[in-house]
């Protein structure tokens, strides 16, 4: 009778949510934006969605992890929601970027970056992927790479550190090359795990998000917002963390005053994944040029972290405050889901993708107080 009674008081005391995972349209009825904005299930059955990218004919191209597959998805008659949503490569390894430039879709693949020509010219089987690059390091350890074409038309690879922390040359950098994969030279350095890559419509610098080492607390470092204002900047990584914390081992003789400090702090281990600058024209004004983050959630943390969307506001390379703005992923300590990627659709709606539910959120302004 006791052991009943334990039971019951359990359940009755539980969230419904902790006993059973919500499917996409059950999770997107109890996420939160603010006043005048909606979110709605854009797409489900996207299994892993990771980093999203627009082909020039509507096309929604969306890369994935442990499923190493990419999806096409589309939404050919405009009411919001992904009429289309089917998978034109499969069998890669950690396919999480994607990047679209001159009818083209490129792929990370760990080692190497695949381009698959004429894409959306291919609705009946997509075409054979041509070898852009097959020499980037193999590490599996933030080894998964986002892919992005800057505003010189050149393609943008992080290059993650092999480890937590440790001093490995060749890593914890930026790179860019060519389209085809010549000319390639280093952008930035100390960067541990650079995700988000996403350039100020103002300013055209390139702004990254940046992951922070663990096992030194919970509450530190913090995760990093960084914005690159010249070539082959050092962001402080292994020696210094967040701008003013030095490494307990690496950083011996060395200054944080020698390294460029975030333009952000945001938190420590809250995973700050996507970045996109507004650039649509449906938010309100105040919105226009500011950058959503995809905190994908801490995973070490005594008490979780992240797990949400925050709004950065900026005004040219300094950051003025940041917001939550999508909230909702966690019910306690529960997790119901785990935003990855933003971007900014042709119609102005904001998509976020959600590796853990394996869908895409679309988040609309239609009025009201702010």
């Amino acid at each position: 009778m006791r052991l009943r009674s334990v039971v019951l008081l359990a359940l009755c005391c539980t969230s419904p949510f902790a006993l059973a995972t919500p499917t996409p349209a059950q999770l997107v009825a109890r996420l939160h934006v603010p006043p005048g904005f909606t979110i709605t299930l854009y797409a489900d059955g996207v299994t892993n969605a990771r980093a999203m990218a627009w082909g020039d004919q509507g096309t929604l191209f969306v890369g994935s992890m442990d499923a190493g597959k990419v999806y096409a998805l589309r939404d050919d008659d405009h009411d919001g929601r992904a009429d289309d949503v089917r998978v034109i490569a499969s069998g890669l390894k950690l396919p999480v970027g994607v990047a679209f430039r001159d009818g083209a879709l490129f792929v990370s693949a760990v080692d190497r970056i695949l381009r698959f020509d004429a894409i959306e010219a291919k609705r009946d089987g997509p075409p054979k992927p041509v070898v852009v690059v097959n020499d980037l390091p193999g590490d599996g350890m933030h080894g998964w790479r986002y892919l992005a074409f800057g505003t010189d038309g050149k393609l943008y690879v992080p290059i993650g550190a092999p480890c937590n922390v440790c001093d490995r040359p060749g890593y914890a950098k930026l790179m860019r090359m060519n389209a085809d994969g010549s000319a390639r030279e280093d952008v930035a350095f100390g960067i541990r795990n650079t995700v988000g890559l996403a350039w100020s419509p103002l300013t055209q610098h390139l702004w990254l998000t940046d992951n922070g080492r663990d096992l030194l607390g919970d509450d530190v470092p913090d995760d990093e917002l960084n914005v690159v204002t010249r070539l082959r900047q050092h962001f402080g990584f292994p020696y210094c963390h967040a701008g003013d914390v030095l490494d307990p081992v690496f950083g011996k003789g060395k200054s944080c005053g020698d390294y460029t400090p975030p333009a952000a702090k945001l938190g420590a281990h809250v995973a700050s994944l996507g970045i996109a600058f507004y650039t649509g024209t449906k938010f309100p004004a105040a919105y226009r040029g500011n950058a959503f983050i995809a905190e994908h959630g801490s995973w070490n943390r005594s008490s979780k972290s992240g797990y949400r969307v925050v709004r950065v506001e900026i005004a040219g390379d300094k950051v003025l405050r940041v917001t939550p703005f999508l909230t909702g992923f966690l019910d306690g300590q529960n997790t119901l889901g785990r935003p990855v990627a933003v971007i900014v659709a042709p119609d102005g709606a904001l998509l976020v993708s959600d590796d853990d539910q394996g869908a895409i959120y679309r988040i609309a302004y239609t009025g009201g107080s702010q």
